[in-house]
């Protein structure tokens, strides 16, 4: 998946750092990634190479990994010469893959800060944290840490069938499992109950933990779980949720190399083709 990065180190801890020439960053305008060109291919630029062009633009650490660091900047009304502006879900097909989760987490920040730049209870302008990774209010004292949203992803199983679906009103058209976001009050395992109740009108029984995933792309940490259908199989799609669920036998799951090592929920749809009802 795309934050398996090993043997390459990635290090969250807050700390402040000098950016050095050969340091990585990321940059940002208006909801897009700025990159260069290398070959025909997208490249992150560096520092030096920023410094080059714009030697007063703002740099502001992330975190590390290895031992590079990893910086992020925002261009604002910068005319980004030499620099190719792309949707950050570029980030899900960036070489090489340790710095495709770089960019992935960066642009989780960005959108962070930049729903954080005024205070949300006296709407002064917010200051990142000398101390922690937060804005903070010099006004009110208000304090806003990184927006993350739990997310629960459902593989449902029926013996040797596994349920898969398509998202209605997407662009994106490759089967899916069932998903949704964890409401207030709400444990992980009801949010599992409840999305399939609600998306294909299923019960469950026997939920299982799998493995987590942060998501960038929708400021997500994904938990994803394997359930055993409780019940008639008839699927009651919500229409305004999904196009379409439809049980496909164990054999007859797709098995898409491309993605298997990007999201969680196709690394699950691969897992039930490989071990079966029984390996998970």
């Amino acid at each position: 998946m795309i934050q398996d990065i090993l043997p390459h180190q990635y290090d969250v801890s807050f700390r402040h750092a000098e950016a050095r020439a050969e340091d990585f960053v990321f940059i940002f305008q208006k909801g897009q990634a700025l990159l260069r060109n290398e070959g025909g291919r997208p490249a992150v630029p560096t520092c030096g190479e920023v410094w080059a062009r714009w030697p007063e633009m703002e740099l502001t650490f992330l975190f590390s990994i290895d031992e590079a660091n990893i910086f992020m900047a925002e261009a604002g009304e910068l005319e980004p010469e030499g620099l190719t502006s792309h949707d950050t879900q570029i980030f899900r097909e960036l070489d090489p893959p340790w710095l495709a989760f770089a960019g992935a987490t960066a642009s989780h920040l960005a959108v962070w800060r930049d729903k954080t730049r005024f205070c949300g209870r006296c709407a002064a302008v917010m200051k990142p944290s000398e101390t922690e990774r937060a804005m903070v209010c010099p006004a009110c004292g208000n304090i806003v840490y990184p927006a993350i949203a739990p997310v629960v992803i459902v593989g449902v199983i029926d013996g040797e069938r596994l349920l898969l679906t398509r998202y209605a009103g997407r662009v994106y058209r490759r089967p899916a499992l069932v998903a949704g976001f964890v409401e207030i009050g709400e444990t992980l395992e009801d949010a599992v109950r409840r999305e399939v109740r609600e998306e294909v009108g299923l019960e469950l029984k026997n939920i299982r933990y799998y493995k987590s995933q942060p998501w960038a792309f929708s400021q997500s940490l994904l938990s994803g779980f394997f359930a055993d259908l409780d019940g008639p199989a008839d699927i009651r799609l919500d229409v305004s949720e999904l196009s379409e669920g439809f049980w496909v036998n164990r054999d007859e799951v797709p098995d898409d190399e491309d993605l298997s090592n990007v999201s969680l929920t196709y690394e699950m749809i691969r897992t039930f083709r490989r071990l079966g009802p029984d390996g998970v």
